[in-house]
C-alpha cells in the first residue's frame, strides 16, 4: 500500500494543506485563521461525535501558534467539554526554489482532557491529557507536496489510572507519511480561482517495549475559496491494529477561514 501511494504521488500535483498533519511551512505571518471541525466515529452499535474549534496565528514567517478545544458527546457521555490544548511549531530550516522547497521544523503540544481514559491508544486530541513533541518534514516539488511527521507523546494526570486499567506503557512514538494533489484549476490564473484538492495520508502509532501499535490511512477532498475559505472532507479507517480504539473508521468534516494581516507588527 505504502509503494502504491508513492507511485500514485509522483504522478500528481499538490499543495502542502493536509488534513490531518501540519507541513513544515507555516501560514502567513500576522494572520489568524479559524478551524471547525466534526468529527463522527463509528463504533458499532453505537457512534461518537467529537467537535474542535481551533484558532491559529502565523506570529511571523517561522513561528505559528495554536489553541484549541474539543466537545461533544462521546461514549453516550452528556455534550460538554472535552479537552483543550495549545500547539507551537517553529521552522528552522528552508531551502527555497523558484518551484521547490524544502523545509523543516519542530513543533511542541500540552493539552488537559477531562475525560477518563478508556483506551490504549494514545491521542491528546480529546481522550487523554498530556504532551507531544516532534519534527516535521516538507518536500515541494513545483506542486507536488509529500511531509513525514515523527513524534514522542506522553500522558499525565491521568496516566496511572490509564496504565492500571489497560496494562500498557504511557508513552507513544507517532509518524505520517502524507501525499496531495491539486485537481482543479488545471492553471492558474488568479488567487480567486476555486481549487479542488485530494489527499492520502497513513497515520501510526506505536508503544515502545509493546506490541501496541496501529496504522490508518485517511484519504480526503479539499476545496478552497478565493485562497481564504476551506471545507475538508475526510475518511479514516484502520489497516493494521493491536490495540484497543474508540473507533476503527471515522468520518471528518471541516472548514477553515484564514483572516490576511489580521494585525500589524
Amino acid at each position: 500500500m505504502l509503494f502504491l501511494l508513492l507511485f500514485f504521488a509522483s504522478l500528481a500535483k499538490a499543495q502542502e494543506l493536509f488534513v490531518y498533519t501540519e507541513p513544515a511551512s507555516n501560514m502567513p505571518a500576522q494572520s489568524v485563521a479559524v478551524k471547525q471541525s466534526a468529527k463522527f466515529f463509528d463504533q458499532g452499535a453505537a457512534s461518537s461525535i467529537r467537535h474542535a474549534t481551533e484558532i491559529m496565528i502565523g506570529a511571523n514567517k517561522n513561528l505559528m501558534l495554536h489553541g484549541a478545544a474539543t466537545y461533544g458527546a462521546m461514549n453516550k457521555t452528556p455534550f460538554g467539554l472535552e479537552s483543550i490544548r495549545a500547539y507551537g511549531k517553529y521552522r528552522f530550516f528552508s531551502a527555497d526554489g523558484m518551484y521547490s522547497h524544502f523545509r523543516m521544523a519542530a513543533f511542541a503540544e500540552i493539552a488537559h482532557s477531562n475525560t477518563k481514559p478508556m483506551y490504549q491508544e494514545i491521542n491528546l486530541q480529546g481522550d487523554q491529557s498530556g504532551m507531544q513533541v516532534g519534527l516535521v518534514f516538507t518536500q515541494l516539488l513545483h506542486k507536488l507536496a509529500v511531509s513525514s511527521t515523527v513524534s514522542y507523546s506522553s500522558i499525565n494526570g491521568n496516566s496511572k489510572a490509564h496504565q492500571l486499567a489497560m496494562g500498557n506503557k504511557v508513552e507513544a512514538l507517532n509518524y505520517s507519511l502524507s501525499f496531495g494533489h491539486l485537481i482543479l484549476p488545471v492553471k492558474y490564473t488568479s488567487y480567486d480561482q476555486t481549487n479542488f484538492n485530494i489527499y492520502a495520508e497513513l497515520l501510526g502509532q506505536v508503544i515502545p517495549g509493546t506490541r501496541k501499535s496501529y496504522m490508518d490511512l485517511a484519504p480526503s477532498m479539499q476545496l478552497i475559496f478565493k485562497s481564504k475559505l476551506k471545507f475538508n472532507l475526510a475518511y479514516r479507517f484502520n489497516i493494521q491494529s493491536s490495540m484497543t480504539r474508540m473507533a476503527q473508521t471515522s468520518w471528518m468534516l471541516g472548514g477553515e477561514w484564514l483572516f490576511l494581516n489580521a494585525f500589524k507588527k
